[in-house]
This record gives C-alpha cells, structure tokens and sequence, in this order.
C-alpha cells in the first residue's frame, strides 16, 4: 500500500528586501524534498494569501522560507496559526522577540549571555554622534532593529560616516540599533529540535578581501566568503559556543530550529549577536552546512524539519 504524500505548501517570497534570497532558497528546497513524499504547492505571500486562505484545509503542514518583516517577525506564523496549518519553525511569541534585536539583546543579558553594548534610536529624535562615540566607541556597527540579511548594516569609522550609516539603516526600519565594533572571529551556530534541542557544528565566517564585514554580497555571492565547518576553535570555546546557541535559543522562546551569530574576541570571550528563527536555505547558506557536518543531508534536514512541525515534538 502507498504511503499518503504530504501536502506541502512552501511559503517564499513575501514583501521584505530578503524576498530573492527567500525564492532562492526555495528553489533548492525544491529540488531537495522528495517527491514521492511530499506534493508540494508554492505560495507567494506577496499576492498569494487568498489561494492560500482557500486551500487550506487541503494542506498538511507549511515550509516557510520568508525572511525579514512579515515573514520571520511573526506574522505569517500568526496568519498559519489562525488556518491551524502546522509550520516548522518558532511562533509568534519567539519570531517576533527573535527578530526585534532590542528586546533579542535584554533576554539574552537575562540568559547570562554577553552582548555588545548598544543604543537604540527612533526615527524623528535628535540623534548626535557625541554621546554615542563617548558610549561605544569607534569603529561601531549600525543596523535596523527589523532586518536581516545585513541590509541597512554600516561599520563606520568617523563620526561623520556614523551619522550617514544612521541615515541610511533610517530608511529599512523606524528603530536603529548602534552597537560597539567587538573585533574577533565570526561563528554560528546551530540548533535543532522541539523539546530535544541539539547543537549542530559551529561555523567560522571569513568574508573574502574587499568585504569589511559578512554584508549582504558577501552572504548570497557564491565564493565571497569563505565557510568553515566545524569551525577551528580551541574545544572549550566551541563548547561554550554551541550552548550559548543553545540558551539564546531558549531565552527567546524559539521553537524547531535557530542559527545565533557570535563574535569570539582575542581574549576568548564570546558576544552574542543575534538570533535567526528561519535561517538561509540557498547553496551557500550557513544552517544547511551545519547540518551536513553532522551527519544531515538537505534531503535529511529537511524532512527533520517538516517531521518535527507535523509532530510538534523532536
């Protein structure tokens, strides 16, 4: 007797400055899920929301691959929740928190996490660059509360460029968070799972020459960055590492599988960066190598994936 296929709706796209990496990244999920498992039906939320609505009860569960605002803040989890279509991935409550790098930075203090320094600034205040240099320094990093995928992310070096960087990261968010520059080495780090987490092999980040930080180019340009898994570090930092993935994962409430990026300085000491709740799937993409170092195929991820939301266990 054949097995039922799962029906799949596979949710990429959106509205966000992530949406050609999101169909991207579909299209390897795509060529990945196995097909005698899954019939697989694409939706754009971006014009798609209707035929979704109307289908609904037709689908097993949902892969969502959206990145950035209404997409991984929350929205379209509330959105599945609301069609009681299960997803793979964190709720509303750990979305939103996760992709709010404000509230991200108080619950991982809260954790016992170590974080940068930061202010937050809105639009429409008086910004000066004075007390902001006297507070965190230069070179410092600025980037949207609300983004991913390093958009609107400047690391200026003067007060002048730090006024511009502002301006600029102004235009993708309403808040701006300005952080101390922590000069290290770049690793994430993995975990997967529903009430059993496990920490997949970290992975040191070094952006090729011309590429000041992991900006957007240097994430998505294939060869701009060079990937190392697992990641060359003295084993009880890589320990501290994967359980600091691990509690950021916790602290944030998140659910399925996370990516938390890290900064390891000279004197070992690991910042917490931030937290990603739908991390990349397109060929150069960091979780899927992780994976792949631990034994999972994409194949194999990503039905651990589409498993655990169907399951609500894992």
């Amino acid at each position: 007797m054949t097995e039922k296929r799962i029906t799949l709706a596979l949710l990429a796209g959106g509205t966000s400055g992530e949406r050609e990496v999101s169909l991207k990244g579909a299209e390897g999920v795509m060529q990945a899920l196995d097909r005698k498992k899954y019939d697989v039906r694409r939706y754009d939320p971006a014009m798609d929301l209707p035929r979704l609505l109307a289908e609904a009860d037709e689908i097993d569960a949902a892969f969502v691959l959206l990145h950035g605002p209404l997409g991984e803040d929350g929205t379209i989890q509330g959105f599945l929740d609301l069609l009681g279509i299960p997803y793979q991935g964190s709720g509303v409550l750990g979305s939103a928190m996760a992709m709010d790098k404000h509230v991200a930075k108080i619950l991982y203090q809260d954790a016992g996490l170590v974080v940068p320094p930061w202010v937050t600034l809105f639009r429409g205040e008086e910004v000066r660059p004075d007390p902001i240099v006297s507070k965190l320094g230069l070179p410092a990093v600025v980037k949207p509360v609300q983004q991913g995928s390093s958009l609107g992310m400047s690391i200026p070096k003067s007060s002048s460029l730090l006024m511009q960087g502002i301006e600029n990261a102004f235009k993708y968010d309403s808040r701006v968070m300005v952080e101390t520059f922590i000069q290290g080495r770049e690793i994430t780090g993995g975990v997967i799972g529903n009430e059993t987490l496990t920490s997949l092999p970290l992975v040191e980040i070094r952006p090729g020459e011309g590429f000041d930080f992991f900006t957007y180019q240097a994430k998505y340009q294939p060869g701009a960055t060079e990937e190392i898994c697992p990641a060359p570090l003295d084993e009880g930092i890589a320990a501290r590492a994967r359980q600091y993935a691990v509690t950021a994962h916790k602290a944030l409430h998140l659910k399925g599988y996370s990516r938390t990026d890290m900064i390891v300085d000279k004197k070992g000491e690991i910042y917490v960066l931030e937290t990603n709740t739908i991390p990349g799937m397109t060929p150069t993409s960091l979780f899927p190598l992780a994976a792949a170092a631990a034994g999972l195929s994409f194949s194999a991820l990503l039905d651990r994936l589409i498993e655990q939301a169907l399951s609500g266990q894992g």
